[in-house]
């Protein structure tokens, strides 16, 4: 597999990456309507690009409406939908969990999900960080630390028993829930799975696993540009990480497939596309 360049690749599709994440920030609401966007200049030096591929990336998001154009220097967020509130009540409590790659966008479609339908959104990194930094600091390991042996071996099994308590609490209150974590270990575990759709269904909730899946060379632009201190091990050795990693892993039961790369369907339209699949199997809406 060939080693992704530092700086985002394929020159024809970079305005679109670049509009990609911008679209996806403002539909999960990271982005709010009205807010004035950073200058061409501030977005090329973040993402790594040139001015003109930004300038094109702004043109896109014009035309869809999501950036209106208030002068040369001045874009701002168009997204009047973002304050009102919307909350579906299905039958019995519903949970996605959305797994995937760092950088696959999963928190994103969490986010919309959430967006779209007014249930609450447990996201791990959220929920855990601030406690497993904290931890690692007192056992003299870096606080971004998600690679040792004592990461993976002390803390991160605590960070997804946290999580599905959380889930679990929601669901006994008759709470629907999206959880996204990577559940790169889990979703290979068909016991664990099986387990897990056991013991919701038994709650009388019904269980939905999603991966997202997203090219190498997306998930590296956008590491890159969120700038995480926990991605500075995957980002110093991409190609390490990669070869450690199999991209197109799928999980071992029945699941949503959401596709996160370039030339895909915006994460918007495929989020309400699953909530048809799933209120549809449960025969529509309360």
């Amino acid at each position: 597999m060939p080693t992704p360049e530092p700086r985002l690749a394929r020159s024809e599709a970079l305005h679109q990456q670049v509009a990609r994440n911008i679209r996806n920030d403002i539909d999960s609401g990271v982005l709010r309507d009205g807010e004035v966007l950073p200058t061409t200049r501030e977005l090329a030096d973040r993402w790594g690009v040139s001015g003109f591929t930004i300038s094109e990336a702004m043109r896109l998001l014009i035309s869809e409406g999501r950036v209106v154009s208030k002068s040369r220097s001045k874009r701002v967020v168009h997204a009047p939908d973002q304050s009102k509130r919307i909350e579906i009540r299905p039958m019995s409590p519903q949970v996605l969990m959305i797994g995937g790659y760092a950088g696959s966008g999963k928190t994103e479609l969490g986010r919309i999900l959430a967006r779209e339908t007014g249930w609450p959104i447990l996201d791990k990194d959220t929920l855990t960080r601030p406690v497993v930094e904290a931890a690692l600091e007192v056992m003299g390991l870096s606080p971004n630390d998600r690679e040792s042996e004592d990461y993976l071996r002390l803390m991160r099994p605590r960070e997804y028993e946290s999580l599905m308590a959380a889930t679990n609490e929601n669901v006994l209150c008759g709470n629907s829930a999206i959880v996204a974590a990577p559940f790169i270990a889990e979703f290979k575990d068909r016991a664990w799975l099986e387990r897990v759709q056991a013991s919701f269904a038994e709650k009388k909730a019904a269980t939905t696993f999603v991966w997202v899946y997203c090219d190498p060379m997306t998930m590296h632009a956008y590491i890159r540009h969120r700038g995480a201190a926990r991605d500075a091990a995957k980002l110093a050795d991409w190609s390490g990480y990669l070869g450690r990693i199999d991209v197109d892993f799928r999980p071992e039961v029945p699941h949503a497939l959401v596709t996160n790369c370039t030339s895909s369907a915006p994460l918007q339209t495929q989020a309400r596309e699953l909530l048809g699949r799933i209120l549809g199997r449960e025969g529509g809406r309360s």
